[in-house]
């Protein structure tokens, strides 16, 4: 096990530091800060030496270039076990730096807005901070990384329990998560100028983080889990009921684009993936009424998507009969009170507009290689639509 003598913090994200610094400070841990960071770390009244301290050059370019210097990375870098590197510190002043914890400018947060301007984006772009972990996650043999405040509960507990010590096992599980993170910063990066351009970038990466494992896949022998992208939040939020399955999400999907391609004023009943019933144009309860007239029996056990807030007398009506997923924007107060009765009823809040706005691509497995396109979410109307017989139509032909 390797003991921390040094640590050098510089957070974007300070939920969780004033704990970390407590323990650091029951063993008199030497810290090293930039910033914003070392100004929070004083006023929660701990020590800390500024960066230019240890490399001798002030932070300049607004920021720009703080942590970039052999006395920063000299210091993450060393092998603490071979010679030449401990005496290329010796010959240059060069301090061993045992823990490093940062996190990482927003960039995902910011880019997340609308609008945001390709300038205020790069201002985002963190350098130093992925090179300090990169540095550290290398050289995890005798340097302890930590990207996240969700990490510093696991940190504490050992380093308390081995008495100011972490274990390489745990160094190393540290050093995998520092290098993911890193991957999937530079990829919401890539993705966010991808979008300047209307080309298909000529490779494509993705990188997926685990949500949940599910019971099993489409039929019960396979195997299944739901991922999401790690630069994205998926655009939905579970209210009510027990966990979705694998052909929950199928139907989700399908509900949540038909709930784009109909937009207002309608409600579709889906089973597998198909259309049962839809209507529109008759308001909430008349829509559903209609919905399931379309076919009374196939409806069963699937799933209702509202254009709208589900009210009250929409909710009384499809408790009626067993549904698995009731989708839409919102629910009322009410409704929520009666779906809720059902306790294994999934209740899926979604929001239509930001899955059309930010889900644009397709991307399927086939043929042992993956196709990418355009989400159809084109809508034909009366214009689009070409006569092909010599016969008068009326407006409910067209219809």
């Amino acid at each position: 096990m390797k003991k921390i003598h040094r640590a050098l913090i510089s957070v974007s994200d300070k939920s969780g530091l004033e704990n970390l610094l407590q323990v650091l400070a029951e063993y008199s841990i030497e810290i090293i800060s930039t910033g914003g960071t070392l100004k929070k770390i004083k006023e929660l009244g701990y020590p800390a030496k500024a960066v230019e301290e240890i490399t001798g050059f002030p932070e300049m370019m607004n920021g720009r270039v703080k942590t970039l210097h052999p006395k920063i990375h000299g210091g993450l870098l060393a092998l603490r076990d071979n010679l030449d590197h401990v005496k290329a510190m010796e010959a240059h002043g060069i301090l061993p730096i045992d823990l490093v914890v940062v996190n990482l400018y927003p960039f995902e947060q910011v880019t997340e807005k609308p609008a945001v301007s390709t300038e205020l984006a790069i201002e985002n772009i963190d350098i130093g901070g992925p090179s300090m972990i990169r540095s550290a996650a290398k050289n995890y043999r005798d340097v302890c990384v930590l990207v996240s405040p969700n990490q510093y509960e696991k940190f504490i507990a050992e380093f308390r329990q081995n008495d100011g010590k972490i274990s390489k096992e745990t160094r190393f599980q540290f050093a995998m998560e520092a290098f993911t993170r890193t991957a999937a910063y530079d990829l919401a990066i890539s993705r966010f100028f991808e979008s300047k351009t209307q080309e298909d970038p000529s490779i494509k990466i993705l990188t997926l983080e685990k949500k949940q494992n599910l019971r099993y896949g489409e039929n019960p022998h396979q195997k299944a889990a739901f991922y999401v992208e790690m630069s994205k939040k998926i655009p939905w939020k579970q209210l009510h009921g027990k966990e979705l399955s694998f052909n929950n999400l199928l139907d989700l999907d399908a509900a949540i684009e038909m709930g784009i391609t109909l937009q207002k004023d309608f409600c579709a009943l889906l089973k597998h993936t198909n259309p049962c019933g839809v209507a529109a144009g008759k308001g909430q309860l008349e829509n559903l009424r209609k919905a399931m007239q379309s076919d009374p029996v196939s409806f069963f056990g699937g799933i209702a998507v509202f254009s709208e807030a589900v009210q009250k007398e929409a909710a009384e009506e499809i408790s009626k009969h067993f549904m698995e997923i009731i989708v839409a924007p919102a629910f009322t107060s009410e409704a929520l009170s009666i779906f809720q009765q059902k306790k294994n009823l999934r209740l899926i809040e979604v929001d239509f507009a930001q899955v059309a706005e930010k889900f644009t691509k397709n991307l399927r497995y086939a043929a042992g290689g993956y196709l990418l396109q355009d989400t159809d979410r084109t809508f034909a109307s009366e214009k689009d639509l070409e006569k092909k017989t010599n016969a008068t139509l009326t407006k409910e032909d067209i219809e």
